[in-house]
């Protein structure tokens, strides 16, 4: 195959950040300024377009010969602003550098990843480039001193726009560079396909209810005020929304109420909920932290971003991120961030969605009194189905539960799935050694179902009494003196689980010990690298045959003393290419959550073999707008379908169908 790495820099009026790539690239101000390219091994070449030069004919011949392979960083910008500025090019012929680079382990970002991957200095992109973007790339402000422009041209800053074209140039300089390193390690056939589907989806979009939207972002504004309002009178603060004076109020007037000073850790939104709990507050004090905590409601600014994410024909585009939770190849959230949407509680969903249409402050104060609240639970309820279609949600249940007890083996635990399924129940069985029949409502051992319940949810990835915390059962009702033996009772009731953190723990180290393949069944060990480029990656082969990377992995003592897999990856609170640790526990979860993964994609095609249309889909459930012919039990019963590689895997769906998006 021959092979053509590209780089474009466009305008737009949009601002993609906000907006997304599809939105930005609709903009009527949309154009390519600058085309980048390098065939094979020839040298980079650079086309001005901005300054009348055109794509050479060869060039544009290979965006749509299926012979010559296209590759760009986030190659779907390339590909869908190409085909927007009229130059046709088919996205099965694409590849996308960043794909690639995130199944290898590393991080997002053309500068970032080149640093990662170690290229030279004079491989990597320039740091010049967003001052040039800003100055070329977006509308510039009118003034008497500029002529009153809207854009600046190449011509009104020439020796500008020749480092613009060099910063392009290198770009594509760095995308090839990484390509190189990349390709001793090639990203299945399979997840080339998957990419391709995440791209379609974004390109299709989901439709806003945009009355919905329109109707919300007016409520909340008024409600804005008037607790605004409500806040002075009570406070007579100038500004109750300043942190510094709200908190010197509350604590000047729980002195008064506590005839003792009193001093608050904060006004954060847990600060706050721990004042609200407690009995007997002054009632002016109450009614400010319920007000601070309604205008706290963040959540209610993703119609602000819906609303800028919306196309002009009410599509939403660019919500998913294929490979963006790192590691297990999950997809991430991007623009509204649909996998953190706040939970929907209400019954009455359609009425509260009509009084938001219709504007109606007084209606959903009456009725719902937190407005806030209100129009949080209904930001799910703005994704609606394509004229004449419907939404068909399912998703997978318990399937982390499940896959962890197939891996491992566990063999009680795959029966409860292959028959009754009632996974708490049958848990708590096994912990206190009652019989399932007796754990059910109206008899005392019922509440022993809570215990199995967090423990199954907390306990499968070698979490302790702190991982019982984490997922609530103090909230519960649990007592921190009960919770070591519910972990001692789980791990002795779920042996092989136990086992299986210990067996992908060993086979780790001594993978990266020995430079020799080690096995687990199911999983497959191996220290792989390249010579040329000095890359190594501990990998670790699923039953899909996809692999998971850890990069530069190296033998350290942890925290406890215990020599563990160290590896570099982007570290959760500095957001930078540093060293992290692994431990068997861990890496479980990551190999669970990476199969789960795999579960799901192997419905996505599924259902794209139907013919049917997967708008987003949102950690282990899928949203489709379908046609009314289209039924959940159909798409649960492909959810269900054994897979291939995963012989004795139970997989179960459950789902709902309606003309609105909700949390069923």
């Amino acid at each position: 195959m021959q092979h053509l790495s590209i780089d474009i820099e466009t305008k737009s009026s949009v601002d993609i950040g906000k907006a997304g790539l599809y939105r930005y690239a609709q903009d009527p101000d949309f154009a390519i300024l600058l085309f980048a390219y390098k065939y094979m091994d020839d040298p980079v070449e650079v086309i001005d377009l901005a300054s009348g030069e055109k794509i050479p004919e060869g060039i544009q011949t290979m965006l749509w010969n299926p012979d010559v392979i296209k590759h760009a960083y986030n190659a779907s910008f390339e590909w869908y602003c190409l085909n927007q500025a009229g130059y046709q090019t088919p996205l099965e012929q694409w590849r996308c550098t960043m794909a690639h680079g995130l199944y290898c382990g590393y991080t997002a970002g053309l500068e970032a990843t080149g640093k990662a991957i170690g290229l030279p200095q004079d491989k990597r992109k320039l740091t010049t480039g967003k001052a040039l973007i800003r100055y070329f790339c977006v509308p510039c402000k009118p003034t008497k001193g500029n002529g009153g422009r809207a854009w600046n041209l190449p011509r009104h800053a020439p020796d500008k726009w020749e480092l613009f074209k060099e910063y392009c140039k290198q770009d594509v300089t760095t995308e090839h560079e990484i390509w190189k390193r990349l390709r001793v390690f090639p990203m299945p056939e399979e997840e080339e396909k998957l990419w391709q589907m995440d791209v379609r989806m974004n390109e299709f979009g989901v439709r806003a209810d945009e009355k919905l939207i329109d109707g919300a972002l007016m409520i909340d504004s008024i409600s804005t005020q008037k607790l605004t309002e409500e806040a002075v009178r009570i406070s007579g603060l100038e500004n109750p929304n300043s942190t510094s004076q709200l908190k010197q109020w509350i604590e000047r007037e729980l002195s008064n109420w506590a005839e003792t000073d009193v001093e608050l850790p904060g006004l954060r939104k847990e600060d706050v909920a721990v004042l609200l709990g407690k009995q007997n507050l002054p009632a002016e004090v109450r009614r400010i932290l319920e007000i601070r905590q309604q205008m706290g409601k963040t959540s209610v600014k993703k119609y602000t971003a819906m609303k800028s994410a919306k196309g002009d024909d009410g599509r939403i585009r660019g919500l998913s991120q294929y490979y963006g939770a790192n590691r297990t190849g999950r997809w991430a959230g991007r623009l509204v961030q649909v996998q953190n949407l706040p939970r929907n509680y209400l019954t009455t969903l359609d009425v509260a969605r009509n009084l938001v249409k219709a504007r109606n402050y007084e209606g959903v104060q009456m009725l719902y009194g937190n407005v806030p609240d209100t129009l949080s639970q209904l930001i799910r309820t703005a994704f609606i189905p394509s004229d004449g279609h419907k939404f068909v949600v399912a998703d997978f249940s318990a399937i982390e539960a499940r896959v962890i007890a197939w891996l491992a083996g566990e063999q009680w635990v795959n029966e409860v799935f292959a028959t009754h399924g009632r996974i708490y129940e049958a848990t708590a069985s096994q912990m206190f050694h009652v019989p399932i029949e007796r754990i059910v409502k109206g008899n005392p051992e019922y509440s022993l179902r809570q215990k199995g319940k967090v423990a199954t949810l907390a306990l499968g990835y070698q979490g302790g009494t702190s991982a019982l915390i984490s997922m609530g059962a103090l909230k519960m009702g649990l007592t921190e003196e009960e919770l070591p033996d519910i972990v001692t009772r789980w791990r002795e009731a779920n042996p092989r689980i136990r086992d299986l953190w210990y067996a992908v723990e060993q086979a780790s180290l001594e993978t990266v010990m020995t430079a020799r393949e080690h096995a687990v069944p199911g999983l497959i060990f191996r220290l792989e690298g390249d010579l040329v480029y000095g890359q190594s990656f501990l990998t670790v082969q699923l039953p899909s045959g996809r692999k998971l990377f850890y990069p530069k992995p190296f033998l350290q003592e942890n925290r406890f003393g215990r020599a563990a897999i160290h590896y570099y990856a982007i570290g959760q609170q500095t957001k930078k290419w540093e060293v992290d640790s692994t431990y068997g526990g861990k890496m479980t979860e990551n190999i669970v959550q990476a199969i789960a993964r795999d579960c799901l994609a192997e419905t996505l095609k599924r259902i794209e073999q139907l013919g049917l249309q997967v708008v987003f889909h949102v950690h282990d459930e899928v949203v489709i707008d379908a046609p009314i012919e289209a039924t959940v039990e159909q798409i649960c019963a492909l959810m269900a379908e054994p897979i291939p590689w995963a012989p004795g895997l139970n997989l179960k769906g459950a789902g709902f169908e309606g003309s609105y998006y909700k949390k069923d």
